[in-house]
């Protein structure tokens, strides 16, 4: 038995643009449904969905037949708790409010097991090993780990060149929501200086030789993130895309209300 290789991660490395879908509904069958659906990859949602290790890891375990790659967004930077997430299957981290590029390093460590981090060893009881069916998982798994950090603050992007610089560090997401707020227009991630600030910061990541990516559910927003550079852009999000379409379909038949806009905070 072979350990997988972490598509995704190749695919940044080789500045290939991936669309992805955000998943919230924290459900195996909706997971699997979206994985046939055509997307590069899924992020599974752990920071304001309701899953956890165990709900993780039946989504990971749904979605393991298509060829889609699965990013697991935990509630935060937790060293014990990225261990158990890789130890359930996840290769790819998307970790959210990394401020520093101490934070940063901190989560690379995380990932890797000794020498090049911290990472707790256990594989015989981790789905990751296969339990222990994967030989030499441990001195294998360490190359296929790609981390993601989640800029989305003004002290983030003050330290974006350094966190961006971070050896480990494989991409850069921006949270359009969070940094709006922390710039002082709560609720106004279109606002002109946010938006200058991320189109800036997709730049200053790609310079930097990273992977910058971040969340458009506007199709034209997206276009123009993926032409400043963005690398891993997701263009829509199962909660709102049901919503959508379940309110849009009953208003052929009824009065209804108009269907909810997306309004970010993801």
């Amino acid at each position: 038995m072979h350990l997988p290789i972490n598509t995704f991660k190749q695919a940044l490395a080789e500045k290939r643009a991936q669309i992805g879908l955000w998943v919230g509904l924290a459900n195996t069958s909706a997971a699997e449904a979206l994985a046939g659906a055509g997307y590069d990859w899924l992020l599974l949602d752990g920071e304001h969905a309701p899953n956890d290790v165990r709900s993780i890891m039946a989504q990971l375990q749904a979605v393991a037949p298509y060829p889609v790659h699965p990013i697991v967004r935990p509630v935060q930077g937790e060293v014990a708790l990225v261990k158990q997430l890789l130890d359930v299957g996840a290769q790819t981290l998307l970790v959210p409010m990394i401020d520093t590029p101490e934070q940063a390093a901190l989560m690379v460590k995380a990932m890797r097991y000794a020498p090049e981090g911290i990472r707790g060893l256990g594989s015989a009881l981790a789905r990751a090993s296969r339990w222990n069916q994967i030989a030499d998982y441990p001195q294998q798994a360490n190359a296929q780990m790609c981390l993601l950090v989640q800029v989305e603050t003004v002290p983030g992007v003050q330290n974006l060149a350094s966190i961006a610089a971070t050896e480990g560090v494989d991409g850069v997401f921006f949270g359009p929501a969070d940094l709006s707020a922390s710039m002082g227009y709560l609720g106004q991630p279109n606002h002109p200086e946010v938006q200058r600030v991320l189109l800036d910061g997709i730049r200053a990541v790609r310079a930097a030789g990273k992977a910058p990516g971040i969340l458009a559910t506007d199709p034209k927003q997206a276009q123009q993130y993926l032409d400043a550079g963005a690398l891993f852009v997701a263009v829509g999000v199962d909660t709102s895309l049901l919503v959508r379409a379940a309110t849009e379909l009953v208003r052929q038949f009824k009065q209804a209300p108009a269907a909810p806009k997306a309004s970010g905070g993801y």
